[in-house]
């Protein structure tokens, strides 16, 4: 398989889709936090809120975890973000 040139090695190597579980972020229902759009990391499976929404938890386990991956998990969008070097793949 060829590999895709404009691809880190992070979404390049990326092959097990882990969905969201709940469509929740897990940190603002812990502190009463509210979301715009959520994103389901491809580490370690949970789902957390975008840099759009006061919060920004996505992000901050991004860096917090070193997981560098995370997918859309709105309904009926199908992408990736590489936090790490901030790159987007559609799948």
């Amino acid at each position: 398989m060829a590999k895709e040139p404009d691809l880190c090695d992070h979404l390049r190597d990326w092959t097990d889709i882990k969905t969201p579980q709940k469509h929740e972020c897990e940190e603002c229902v812990k502190v009463g936090g509210q979301w715009l759009h959520l994103r389901t990391c491809q580490t370690c499976g949970a789902t957390f809120c975008c840099d759009s929404s006061p919060g920004r938890h996505a992000s901050k386990h991004a860096a917090s975890a070193g997981h560098p991956v995370a997918i859309s998990a709105e309904p009926g969008e199908r992408w990736a973000w590489c936090y790490r070097d901030e790159i987007f793949r559609e799948y």
